[in-house]
């Protein structure tokens, strides 16, 4: 980047599956979809458009959960309009829960959940890049939580003053298209990785983005992929 020249910046949108210590899910799955600042508000609109077409309100909130045939051909629409879009990017991040050893490495798991975020971010920041991130609000601990989580991000990489990471709030997802993005994409990584079938319509959309990715969603990528990057932590 030429000197005096602005740093780019990017809006991060973040939400995770399955991230409780006992729930009975064996994978968290962490996801992030990113895009530049100055195209966020026009990818909100063409979601909201892909949303009126289907003859949904705009305020519809997408959600994985949600995934059924009788909405099928919509959410393959967003789909394909994320692959579609140069500007749109995903990583996630899928953290297999039986290797976990909290006590072994002398860590909580709310500790091990920072870490796995760090890892999850940590291939799309770039220090010449400015950050804003945001994150699904949860509860009520939630704003706590970012907090911690911002300084923890900020410090693994010297970003003491916050010049790269300018930003981390929480949001209601209902409120952010981009964030509802996130959530059916994870939904998707985590439904490939605990092997389910029970929903036919879901099994489409996993089957669509492993077609759109050229990926099977069950292994890594490369390190550089940009468009649709995934790494499983595996406790090595």
């Amino acid at each position: 980047m030429p000197a005096g020249s602005i740093p780019p910046i990017y809006n991060l949108y973040c939400d995770e599956s399955c991230h409780l210590e006992h729930d009975g899910h064996s994978a968290m799955v962490l996801g992030i979809v990113w895009c530049p600042l100055q195209n966020s508000r026009e990818i909100a609109e063409r979601i909201r458009e892909i949303k009126v077409r289907y003859g949904l309100s705009p305020e519809f909130e997408m959600k994985w959960s949600k995934v059924s045939p009788a909405g099928l051909e919509f959410y393959r629409d967003v789909i394909d309009y994320f692959f579609d879009d140069d500007h749109l990017c995903f990583r996630v991040l899928v953290a297999h829960k039986e290797k976990l050893a909290h006590a072994k490495h002398n860590q909580t798991h709310d500790e091990w959940y920072h870490k796995m975020y760090f890892l999850a971010l940590q291939t799309i920041l770039a220090p010449r890049s400015t950050y804003r991130i945001y994150f699904d609000i949860k509860d009520s601990r939630s704003g706590a939580n970012i907090e911690r989580l911002h300084e923890i991000l900020c410090n693994n990489i010297y970003d003491f003053r916050r010049r790269i990471i300018q930003r981390a709030q929480g949001v209601h997802s209902h409120h952010v298209e981009q964030v509802q993005l996130a959530d059916l994409l994870i939904g998707a990584v985590s439904y490939a990785n605990r092997n389910l079938s029970s929903s036919a319509a879901k099994t489409a959309l996993v089957e669509r983005i492993r077609k759109r990715s050229g990926y099977s969603l069950m292994r890594n990528t490369l390190l550089r992929e940009e468009k649709f990057n995934v790494f499983h932590w595996t406790g090595e």
